[in-house]
């Protein structure tokens, strides 16, 4: 049984959905859960549950007199053969310093680094929201985009003024209803360029190439952290290179991620 956590509600599920329907249709044994507060705050309850990274038990307990929760019928006992989670970077929290907060995000990483241990922690700069921030796709200025720690306050309606898109439908399918093969394929066509730009921009951050990496492990997430704290966090004005976790959970999951007319590193890019 695999584990997906997800800090919002609605948005994230969401994606993960259709995700789930273009990518593994096929995968059917998961638990969806919402956390329904950000980082931050789980990093807290963690620390009082005994900071041991036991997300399992955290979540058990918390949703265990919750009519819906997705634990209920879980012994306790029960084993996850993966575990992921996905979280927003959040830099604008005003209830923390931004040491603090890079502390906890430092800490949270090393716990959550690998889907069958403890966890895999995925992280959106700024939120997850950057999903929608790209011009008509594909983009080639995508590599460049940053957000200041200011912009962040706003940053849900910037993205959606700044994308060419009025809304997410261009990487949602209606579940709720079969989708004809050409709407399929079109929102297939989009999660591969964004899949590309984010993969691409992964290695931009980390390596200041704009280019597919020639490892996996060249754009692991402690990796993107550090350098996004190195080049763009620390200087000034602070702020982060805008990126979504959901194509870099793609890029993981599979063994060879399909992405459309791969290139390899050797490509020339931004620098």
């Amino acid at each position: 049984m695999i584990l997906f956590l997800f800090e919002g509600r609605r948005r994230e599920p969401d994606i993960f959905r259709t995700l789930q329907r273009l990518f593994f249709p096929k995968l059917e044994d998961r638990i969806v859960c919402s956390y329904g507060n950000n980082l931050y705050a789980l990093y807290q309850e963690l620390e009082t549950y005994g900071g041991d990274g036991d997300i399992v038990a955290l979540l058990k307990d918390k949703f265990r007199n919750a009519p819906d929760s997705p634990f209920r019928d879980l012994g306790p006992s029960s084993d996850f053969s993966e575990i992921y989670l996905f979280f927003d970077y959040d830099f604008q929290n005003n209830h923390l310093t931004l040491d603090e907060i890079n502390a906890r995000v430092a800490k949270m990483l090393a716990t959550f680094d690998n889907e069958t241990e403890q966890g895999k922690l995925y992280i959106n700069y700024p939120m997850v929201e950057s999903i929608r921030y790209t011009r008509e796709l594909p983009d080639p200025d995508y590599w460049s985009y940053t957000a200041t720690r200011e912009e962040s306050h706003n940053f849900k309606h910037i993205a959606a003024t700044f994308s060419a898109y009025r809304s997410l439908d261009f990487i949602l399918l209606d579940l709720r209803r079969a989708s004809t093969a050409e709407k399929h394929a079109e929102v297939r066509k989009n999660w591969d360029d964004l899949s590309r730009q984010n993969i691409e921009k992964a290695n931009y951050i980390c390596h200041g190439r704009n280019a597919l990496p020639l490892h996996k492990g060249d754009v692991s997430q402690s990796a993107i952290f550090e350098s996004q704290l190195r080049r763009f966090i620390s200087a000034s004005p602070c702020s982060v290179a805008i990126l979504n976790a959901f194509p870099l959970f793609l890029y993981d999951y599979f063994k060879d991620f399909p992405v459309r007319d791969r290139l390899t590193a050797e490509d020339s890019g931004a620098s």
